[in-house]
């Protein structure tokens, strides 16, 4: 029975090399999970003592040629588990439809002092224990861990996030799914706010925080029903070629590897940190060999220390010309050494934009004032005057900022 599923599975075969990049088997994959996942349901319902009938239909839980969603998680309020809840019936038509079936596996755990965590988990069960023809399409995998982790982002083909922004540290399990083939439909928080395309996936919010809003919640699980229904399920299931191949979803699937997990890696990661981190502080480490170095940096630290609260702004002029903001502000510096520190010129990122860092350019010593400075900066007039603020920071060529040192003075 195996050899022919994995016969039958060889249609949505999805092999193909993009220079390093191996686009794997998912339909493979899928009947991989479905075996490891129904051994682990067979084992769940066996120590709850659950009927013998249902452990065996646990053998045949999953079908490897049917859309797997799927995610795994801590059960707690901000992450928002249950917003496929929100409208029992339409899950409960989505699970079961006739032409284009969906199968959902939910992994995942709550603290135990977590009662709306436990609770969710409830409804979870309860719903499950409403719908028992639904036994082969929604899975609950309890006593979530690592290995069960390891199993869902090899076979998964939608992974599902629905974290309340900005809650989302990161979202390291979306990344994981990358490599294996599987497309992320997730909120715009964490890693996803930074990755996300059209052509790579599927977004929730509008990137902005809203709280624990309960319109939201239910706006947002709309839009989550509805890129269900008429987005996601449809490429998977049309645009098929002539051995079956969903040649849509595959090209959604080829651009997001390609695209994304060269950039989404721990070996990027790695290849970040040694870069920008471990070859510049080692280099400053093997210049504080030299004692002279060394003595230079205590005292800029003590000077830093002693004058900081000394340091202000005079007042800020802005003079726009065509394309160009001109900005100037006097810098009063106490006793500091000019040489101590750097103004900036500096501009938040938002929707639009990322956000940028202009240097300040001192210029002529100021008339009347003891060691104080004229500091100019032209930028682009791509953005308003309005979003940029003067900053001082500390500076120090054999020191990194703001490791070494913390402090910053922002103008008002």
């Amino acid at each position: 029975m195996l050899q022919h599923q994995r016969r039958v599975l060889r249609k949505n075969t999805v092999f193909e090399r993009k220079g390093n990049l191996i686009v794997t088997d998912r339909g493979l994959q899928s009947l991989i999970i479905g075996q490891v996942q129904g051994d682990r349901l067979q084992q769940q319902l066996a120590t709850t003592h659950a009927p013998g009938d249902a452990c065996e239909r646990a053998k045949v839980a999953l079908d490897p040629n049917t859309l797997t969603m799927g995610f795994a998680r801590r059960f707690t309020a901000y992450k928002r588990p249950n917003l496929l809840l929100s409208d029992p019936d339409r899950l409960y038509r989505l699970l079961s439809h006739p032409h284009y079936p969906v199968q959902l596996i939910i992994a995942g755990k709550a603290h135990p002092q977590d009662g709306a965590g436990k609770a969710m988990i409830q409804q979870w069960t309860q719903f499950l224990h409403q719908h028992p023809d639904l036994a082969s399409r929604l899975v609950f995998i309890s006593d979530y861990d690592m290995l069960v982790a390891e199993q869902l982002v090899q076979g998964i083909d939608l992974w599902i996030n629905t974290p309340r922004r900005p809650w989302e540290a990161c979202g390291t399990s979306g990344m994981k799914v990358l490599v294996n083939g599987g497309l992320n439909l997730s909120e715009l928080d964490g890693w996803w706010a930074e990755a996300y395309a059209p052509e790579l996936g599927w977004a929730l919010g509008d990137r902005n925080e809203h709280d624990a809003d309960s319109d939201w919640d239910r706006q947002e699980a709309e839009a989550l029903y509805r890129l269900l229904e008429e987005e996601v399920i449809p490429l998977f299931y049309h645009q098929r070629d002539a051995d079956g191949c969903p040649c849509g979803w595959v090209a959604k699937v080829r651009e997001s590897m390609s695209r994304l997990t060269p950039q989404f890696s721990s070996n990027r990661m790695l290849q970040d940190y040694i870069s920008t981190l471990y070859v510049p502080a080692s280099h400053l480490l093997a210049a504080r060999q030299d004692r002279s170095v060394a003595e230079a940096i205590c005292r800029w630290q003590k000077d830093i220390a002693g004058h900081w609260n000394g340091l202000h702004f005079g007042e800020l002029t802005v003079r726009s010309e065509g394309e160009v903001h001109h900005f100037g502000i006097p810098v009063y510096l106490d006793d500091l050494d000019a040489n101590a520190i750097a103004v900036q010129l500096y501009a938040n990122g938002n929707t639009d934009r990322e956000a940028v860092m202009y240097p300040m350019i001192r210029g002529d010593a100021l008339s009347g004032g003891i060691n104080s400075y004229h500091y100019a900066c032209d930028v682009p007039a791509g953005r308003p005057a309005e979003d940029f603020t003067p900053r001082i920071v500390p500076q120090h060529e054999a020191c990194l900022v703001p490791l070494e040192s913390q402090k910053i003075l922002w103008y008002r």
